[in-house]
């Protein structure tokens, strides 16, 4: 097996976490800009902002809160991968950014696991790994970021997008903003930064095919993994049709790519800790997951 991280480019590697820092700081920039004027997100006039922000290079600057902890956020999730492939001598790439012209300015990170693994043990703790890492990053990050926030009667109503509040968001909204209306609430945007690691977070851990939370289920559940999967890609059709239709996508994506998942002949346990780590996987899906994520108001 090729040494860990022989075959990496690091040029690209840096590459794409630059334009990545540079496209989510765009975006920063243009949401420190609405939140300074109290206006809500709306992409008529966050078209003319970034317009103003090229005209006005060093506005820049007020992005870099946003930024820095979304890729922060990213960066924990992809390295608890990486370091648990480092520690069992999975050989695996270092993560891959991907900046992208949307609201969040980027598409995530992978990293590329490029050698087979054959103890669910070590599937486990990769597959786990991340999301958890993640995690311990996001939560302060939303707990800083709801701390900066303010209240605007009605602001989560206004403009033509509106983003849905997670439990692990209302459980912190309300320890502090007692009594505070969620949609009262308008997030800083190193609150909305978590808030898209914990989007990020909840579709990693969907029980299906290789996603993270596949990865989990398969080392604990064996042969019933491509059952459950299959179960999960159904409960995402209904999901699509009634509260966001990118479930849809989701669904008929991992249908086709996602379901299956390769064989590995191991019949050790995982062991109580393992199990227990599981559960807090599920846990943290729990608190992540939210039915629709992002709405649109027609305006």
């Amino acid at each position: 097996m090729p040494a860990i991280g022989t075959r990496d480019r690091y040029w690209l590697h840096a590459l794409l976490f630059l334009l990545t820092l540079f496209t989510t700081t765009l975006v920063g920039a243009g949401m420190q800009m609405d939140f300074d004027r109290n206006l809500p997100l709306d992409l008529e006039h966050d078209l003319d902002t970034v317009a103003r922000l090229f005209s006005h290079p060093a506005l820049l600057w007020q992005g870099l809160p946003f930024s820095l902890t979304l890729l922060i956020i990213l960066l924990a999730h992809e390295f608890g991968h990486y370091l648990a492939c480092v520690y069992y001598r999975v050989d695996a790439s270092l993560p891959y950014f991907l900046p992208a012209p949307t609201l969040t300015g980027t598409f995530g990170a992978f990293i590329r696991i490029r050698s087979a693994i054959y103890s669910r043990r070590v599937l486990f703790d990769i597959g786990v790994a991340g999301p958890v890492a993640g995690f311990v990053f996001l939560l302060p990050a939303l707990a800083v970021g709801l701390a900066f926030s303010k209240i605007i009667p009605g602001i989560a109503h206004q403009g033509a997008i509106q983003f849905g509040a997670p439990l692990l968001q209302r459980l912190l909204q309300a320890a502090i903003f007692p009594g505070v209306p969620g949609s009262d609430i308008y997030l800083h945007p190193v609150a909305r930064a978590a808030w898209i690691g914990i989007l990020a977070t909840a579709l990693n851990l969907l029980p299906i095919g290789q996603l993270d939370g596949g990865h989990i289920l398969y080392a604990l559940a064996g042969d019933k993994h491509k059952l459950i999967s299959k179960v999960f890609i159904l409960l995402l059709v209904p999901l699509g049709v009634f509260y966001w239709w990118v479930w849809l996508f989701w669904a008929a994506i991992l249908f086709w790519l996602g379901r299956r998942h390769p064989v590995i002949y191991d019949t050790a346990e995982l062991g109580a800790g393992r199990v227990r780590l599981g559960y807090t996987a599920l846990v943290i899906f729990v608190l992540c997951f939210t039915l629709a994520p992002v709405s649109t108001t027609g305006l």
